[in-house]
């Protein structure tokens, strides 16, 4: 009975061992499914990335030992805030709607100002 040689899925080599063992070694398995999941990973990464970079321009416009500030829409923007990426939405009890990047959020104002505002802990 011939027995064809199996291949390394990432590399080719020939697999020597088990006979449904699909990968030469760890490191091949490894970039095979780091590989796999690039992409879904990047997207992640990159969404990740802009919620902490928008907390992290809130948190630093509001100053220290404070709950609020107000700022223009042009200051987020010069810093590199992205409007279209939050955790969550807020609505309080008149219906009035804030943006959350995880524990610091905005509030739209009149003529293109922003009340930024810190989460109370509970």
């Amino acid at each position: 009975m011939i027995v064809a040689e199996k291949k390394c899925l990432h590399c080719q080599k020939t697999v020597k061992g088990r006979t449904d063992k699909k990968f030469c070694d760890d490191f091949c398995r490894n970039n095979f499914n780091n590989q796999l999941n690039a992409n879904s990973n990047n997207l992640v990464r990159n969404i990740n990335h802009a919620l902490g970079k928008n907390r992290r321009i809130l948190e630093s416009l509001i100053p220290v030992n404070e709950e609020m500030a107000k700022v223009p829409k042009e200051k987020l923007l010069r810093e590199g805030f992205r409007f279209n990426y939050h955790t969550h939405l807020y609505k309080n009890k008149k219906g009035t709607t804030y943006y959350f990047c995880y524990d610091v959020g905005y509030l739209l104002l009149e003529n293109d100002w922003y009340l930024l505002v810190k989460r109370k802990e509970e």
